[in-house]
């Protein structure tokens, strides 16, 4: 696998990996000990971990899912290394019983470092999307999506 030679392609990369049902090509993204937090705070602490879980979630949970980039932004931190923020559109998900569910829409934060073979990834975190809503609260059956403001 060819590593993105800019950090705009990491998306890209990662999108096409998801698509195709690659966890390898998606964990190779990563740099070996890099860290990797889901949209429900799920931490992995390096590339063989993220495989792993991808693996799993792109076989059971998203085995019918396409990821598609809604916008990207790119903050360079110096020479060599840049923060790549991407919101993310998902359908095609599944609930425990099969069922397919409605689209969702997250941001995912890359932070990545340049390499001699390209750009990889050294942290990354995926956040849901819940429109509406400002923030979590936790009750006794479960996350609840709140709402404070009036407008």
């Amino acid at each position: 696998m060819t590593l993105p030679q800019s950090p705009e392609e990491i998306p890209v990369q990662f999108a096409t990996a998801w698509n195709a049902r690659d966890a390898e090509a998606l964990a190779a993204l990563f740099v070996e000990d890099a860290d990797f937090v889901n949209v429900v705070g799920l931490w992995w602490h390096n590339r063989r971990d993220i495989e792993r879980a991808h693996a799993y979630g792109l076989r059971v949970i998203f085995d019918q899912s396409t990821l598609r980039a809604g916008g990207i932004s790119i903050r360079a931190l110096g020479e060599g290394h840049a923060v790549v923020h991407c919101r993310w559109h998902l359908t095609g998900q599944r609930d425990p019983k099969g069922a397919l569910l409605g689209e969702r829409t997250t941001v995912m934060v890359f932070v990545a470092q340049k390499t001699p073979s390209g750009w990889q990834v050294v942290a990354a975190q995926n956040t849901d999307v819940i429109p509406g809503s400002e923030t979590l609260g936790i009750k006794p059956e479960g996350a609840e999506a709140l709402k404070y403001s009036e407008s």
